[in-house]
């Protein structure tokens, strides 16, 4: 087996970062978007890693729709759940570590201190219970070489997120109303490729042992927060943005009220946690603007 990695739904956002940061590392890493490899089929799923051959396969590929899995979750299941199992039985047979990336819905979202990684799951959405699956699927197939790392509300420069679209509302409206009564960790993509590539890098060796990850920037805020920290970063008065609740919008699935995630696991494998979110924002902020202003 060659120190090649694999990158599957490789064209998101995640994706894009991750692929950069193996690049920028000098890993060699193929990566196949959604249209290139559809992570439910067992036969093509099987058939890239035996063309690729791969010593890590990281698993971006998602159905990320949290609103239209309500109403469909027996198709965000397939992605979310078959997907990862057939992953994981592919790499079971190949040798192959799986590092496949999860999210805080799958917790209830209603603590009042930090999630560690062992804490109860219980996921309120259909999106949550889909990724929940996935989870599950990989630390049963891959007891010593599965590895789940869960985040939360991911920014960055290659997809449509929270933080390019009130860079954008900022320019059209006068005041912004955003939601006070949600609370967590702003995460940027670049900064989560960074601990999927020191991850993958350390189950290799041996330094970072299989199970459950949280890589979520360090210190909390709320959507009203953050935007306000936007608003400060373009020059805008931070004061146009206003606080409200969640019951101002309403949405199919429920939102966590909780999502700040612990991250004391990341010292078994001898690896810093991602930095605090405002210090992330700052640095990620010039290319976030150039993104969604076409520069």
């Amino acid at each position: 087996m060659s120190d090649r990695w694999l990158i599957t739904g490789a064209g998101g956002m995640l994706g894009q970062d991750l692929l950069a940061a193996l690049a920028q590392d000098g890993t060699p890493a193929a990566g196949l978007d959604r249209s290139a490899l559809d992570v439910t089929g067992e036969e093509a799923v099987r058939a890239a890693l035996a063309d690729h051959r791969p010593a890590v396969v990281v698993n971006c590929a998602a159905w990320t729709a949290v609103d239209d899995a309500e109403a469909k979750e027996d198709q965000a299941l397939a992605v979310n759940g078959t997907g990862p199992q057939v992953l994981a039985e592919a790499c079971r047979d190949s040798g192959a570590v799986l590092l496949q990336v999860s999210t805080d819905y799958v917790f209830a979202g209603d603590a009042d201190r930090p999630y560690p990684e062992d804490a109860p799951v219980a996921p309120r959405s259909a999106y949550g219970r889909t990724k929940l699956a996935g989870e599950r699927a990989v630390l049963r197939t891959l007891p010593d070489r599965g590895h789940v790392v869960r985040t939360a509300w991911l920014y960055g420069a290659g997809g449509a997120n929270f933080v390019r679209t009130m860079i954008k509302l900022e320019g059209i409206k006068d005041t912004l109303d955003v939601v006070d009564d949600q609370r967590g960790q702003p995460t940027w993509t670049a900064d989560l490729a960074d601990r999927l590539v020191r991850l993958g890098k350390g189950a290799l060796a041996g330094t970072a042992p299989a199970g459950v990850y949280h890589a979520t920037s360090s210190g909390a805020t709320t959507w009203f927060g953050l935007t306000r920290e936007i608003f400060r970063l373009l020059g805008a008065d931070p004061d146009r943005v206003r606080p409200t609740t969640s019951e101002a919008f309403v949405r199919p699935a429920p939102r966590p009220a909780y999502s700040v995630l612990g991250h004391e696991r990341w010292a078994a494998a001898g690896i810093e946690p991602i930095r605090d979110w405002r210090e992330a924002l700052g640095e990620a902020f010039p290319a976030l603007l150039a993104a969604e202003r076409g520069r």
